[in-house]
């Protein structure tokens, strides 16, 4: 059964329903979201520090924030590389600082928050290549920023999920950055998937699978391979030997299978997994914290599973 406080917000967006993303294009999209983002996140959650920065991407500078946890300024940590979600196309450092926040606090990491190229203007790779790249250089200036080079991870959310875990997949094939971790929440594992959940839960829930064929049509070039497990983790054709993995779904979230079988696909090779479903939960309800309790206590146990791995 659905969440009663989801329900009421499902039933009153329906009441008062936005615009569709694809009839008013990726900035309009952009300016909604936040607006959301305003609406349901959480307001004021203290953090010890949170620094700007730069990264050198491969075309350019990408922006990116430090969190250091309330009562750790000034100690070296474990660090977190974090992907905001929004299909790849509308989220921002600012859309997902109340979820990096309560991660760093939770956790006692440093989370690295990435604001990596966004399409349709940049398509694939673009985003996955600055995510990668964000990585390897929070491995390699690991001491300008307190943080323990061999206590790494990676986390992401929905479409944040996907690079998440194509990054964690890159890492084991490159040799390195030496991950220890990787949190996925409701992420992305196929492209286009062709799932139940997928069709049963496609209108109606929040996210909806109109949504996601259009950040799929805005990410993904008329030439890239939906299976690349660069786009496409659950495509790849091994896993064994990445990270493990801790895979959060949603019950009512059209995601929910694609990331169930990720997790399944990371186990029958072997990987560690700590899998948890939140069945009567919807896509995206991590960042709702302000309305939802069950939020809060969902990126704790995140938290919680994120600090035991790199402890």
């Amino acid at each position: 059964m659905i969440d009663a406080t989801i329900d009421a917000i499902i039933k009153q967006m329906a009441a008062n329903p936005a615009p569709k993303m694809w009839d008013v294009g990726a900035p309009q999209a952009r300016v909604m979201f936040h607006g959301m983002r305003e609406l349901f996140a959480p307001k004021g959650v203290p953090i010890g520090k949170v620094d700007s920065v730069e990264i050198p991407g491969p075309a350019g500078p990408l922006a990116a924030r430090i969190y250091t946890p309330v009562g750790l300024t000034g100690r070296v940590t474990p660090a977190c590389v974090y992907y905001h979600g929004g299909g790849w196309v509308i989220g921002d450092l600012d859309t997902h600082d109340g979820i990096c926040r309560r991660l760093a606090n939770e956790s006692g990491c440093r989370v690295i928050s990435v604001d990596y190229r966004l399409a349709p203007e940049n398509k694939f790779p673009a985003a996955f290549d600055d995510a990668y790249a964000a990585l390897v250089w929070t491995e390699a200036n690991a001491s300008d920023h307190q943080i323990n080079p061999n206590r790494l991870a990676v986390a992401g959310d929905s479409a944040g999920g996907n690079l998440a875990a194509a990054v964690a997949l890159q890492a084991r094939l490159k040799g390195g950055p030496q991950l220890k971790y990787q949190v996925l929440l409701y992420p992305v594992t196929q492209a286009r998937a062709d799932t139940p959940s997928m069709h049963d839960l496609a209108k109606g829930y929040f996210l909806e699978k109109a949504s996601m064929d259009w950040f799929c049509d805005q990410y993904l070039p008329p030439e890239a391979d939906p299976n690349d497990p660069r786009v496409s983790p659950l495509a790849a054709k091994d896993v064994s030997g990445v990270a493990p993995a801790y895979v959060l779904v949603a019950g009512f979230d059209p995601l929910r299978d694609e990331g169930k079988a990720y997790a399944e696909k990371l186990k029958a090779a072997g990987v560690a997994v700590d899998f948890v479903a939140y069945d009567s939960m919807i896509h995206g309800f991590l960042g709702m914290e302000g309305l939802v309790p069950q939020a809060t206590q969902a990126l704790k146990d995140a938290a919680k599973a994120l600090s035991n791995a790199l402890a």
